[in-house]
């Protein structure tokens, strides 16, 4: 067996970073990474680099921000530029294999992979088109489908996360992976709604019991932007507090379900021999709000949406140990490049990641700035988040920032940029927030240069009206699903 590690990314989507027994969760099981997180290091103050799938999924390629590559939205999918981590270890003759969700332009694209194994891109290698409409936005009537699909059952997005994972067994198990060092990327989709839970998982959770919303009842939070965004992703006025705790019930009841899947790669792993030897990294690509301050899914930077559950475990990362130092998705390209030995070369240089395992291995490091961005659908302006210590500042291009105390309120139900005025030590956390801000990017210049990116964008497609009628979902279509547009047949 090679002695160079092998590179394992088991990958989420929209798993909120306190949905996991390890991280205290009162509720929800997931035996599967707790017993991962006891075997390695859990990253507590993770970050996506934007609380939307496609800019997230284009910025954990690259390894590098959103407003760096110009990923801006769900219509702006990454198509094989700037070069992925991925193809600079194909490229150093390393297998590199996809296994599941990519949300990518397309597999004709050179993404990076040796090969792509039921992979799901966006529809029609457009995607999200209506989100595109930030300047005129239209009604966004899917938002009803979010609570009309929540109970027990079986969905494509579950079918298809069962395949995911036998796919993956299958590839582990292969003679061919005993022969040389390897890297694949399992991608699944649950927890993300259809909020549609197979029976066995469904069950564990009694609605009766479930957690309410932070803030539930209160209203939304005096903001802007952030009744901007409500009113276009208007999930709330469909959840009474029947349906929301049918919803938490379904929500929690898929995480266990992709707890239960993701168990089945690492027994594979096992069984193949080759879980001593191979790095372990468990992420997802954002959260998910789950009624929290009046919001449901994510494009907010509160940390259920913001956050990611991070965890990574194997050679070189301590065992049964918890780092508070910012990290981000895009820390995993520069952790990919070091785990299978690639020196620095062009397409790293100036990137913002640090390999996970030299910070799990590093003292706490509370110079570095968690960082996230939003562009997309329902917002009417950029808003940009930046974590450090106890604080957390949101800012919104041209509009009133936000300032949170996570230590003092970590359901963030204080905003002190509005109550704590007079207060210097506030007032003292908003210029650093501003000046952390400023070091990554201006954000009116950036503002501006992502509008003008999607007005161009908006013309490619054939205007306002073609994006207010092409590709209308809620959630991306599965490849069968996908391959059945193509053909014309009914859904």
């Amino acid at each position: 067996m090679s002695q160079q590690p092998n590179f394992l990314v088991i990958i989420s989507d929209e798993h909120r970073k306190d949905a996991m027994g390890c991280a205290g969760h009162p509720i929800v099981k997931t035996p599967n990474l707790d017993a991962l997180a006891a075997r390695g290091t859990m990253f507590t103050s993770a970050y996506t680099p934007s609380p939307m799938c496609v800019p997230a999924r284009a910025a954990l390629a690259t390894g590098d921000w959103v407003h760096k590559s110009r990923h801006w939205d769900s219509a702006t999918p990454y198509a094989g530029e700037p070069q992925s981590w991925m193809r600079a270890l194909r490229d150093a003759g390393r297998e590199v294999v996809s296994i599941g969700k990519l949300h990518f332009r397309s597999g004709e694209d050179d993404n990076g992979f040796s090969e792509e194994t039921l992979p799901m891109h966006v529809v029609g290698g457009v995607g999200w088109a209506i989100g595109l409409l930030r300047e005129n936005p239209p009604d966004y009537d899917a938002a009803a489908e979010l609570a009309e699909d929540v109970g027990a059952g079986t969905s494509t997005y579950t079918d298809y996360d069962l395949a995911i994972t036998g796919a993956a067994e299958a590839w582990l198990a292969a003679p061919e992976r005993q022969d040389q060092p390897w890297a694949a990327f399992v991608s699944m989709v649950s927890p993300h709604y259809p909020l549609t839970c197979p029976e066995e998982w469904y069950s564990m959770y009694d609605p009766a019991e479930m957690d309410l919303p932070v803030g539930y009842g209160a209203g939304l939070p005096d903001h802007e932007e952030l009744r901007n965004i409500a009113a276009f992703f208007n999930y709330e006025d469909y959840f009474d507090e029947q349906k929301m705790r049918e919803a938490k019930a379904a929500y929690y009841g898929l995480t266990s379900f992709m707890d239960h899947c993701a168990g089945r790669v690492i027994r594979a792993l096992e069984a193949s021999g080759q879980l001593e030897n191979t790095v372990i990294l468990y992420v997802s690509d954002h959260g998910d709000m789950m009624g929290d301050q009046g919001f449901w899914t994510k494009q907010v930077m509160y940390e259920a949406s913001a956050g990611v559950p991070m965890i990574a475990a194997g050679p070189g990362i301590p065992a049964g140990h918890s780092v508070a130092t910012c990290t981000s998705l895009t820390d995993i390209a520069a952790t990919a490049r070091e785990v299978c030995g690639l020196a620095e070369d062009a397409g790293s240089n100036g990137l913002p990641g640090v390999s996970l395992r030299m910070i799990a291995s590093a003292p706490y490091d509370e110079t570095r700035s968690g960082f996230s961005e939003y562009h997309d659908g329902g917002s009417k302006t950029g808003a940009f988040m930046v974590r450090w210590g106890r604080w957390k500042y949101v800012y919104y291009a041209g509009m009133q920032p936000q300032l949170f105390d996570l230590e003092a309120d970590p359901q963030e139900q204080t905003d002190r940029a509005r109550d704590g005025r007079n207060d210097p030590e506030v007032t003292a956390a908003l210029a650093e927030g501003d000046r952390r801000l400023r070091a990554i990017c201006d954000p009116e210049e950036i503002n501006a240069r992502a509008f003008s990116d999607q007005r161009r964008r908006i013309a490619e497609l054939g205007g306002e009206e073609a994006c207010r009628t092409a590709y209308v979902f809620n959630h991306t279509p599965t490849p069968d699903e996908q391959d059945q547009m193509r053909e014309g047949s009914p859904l």
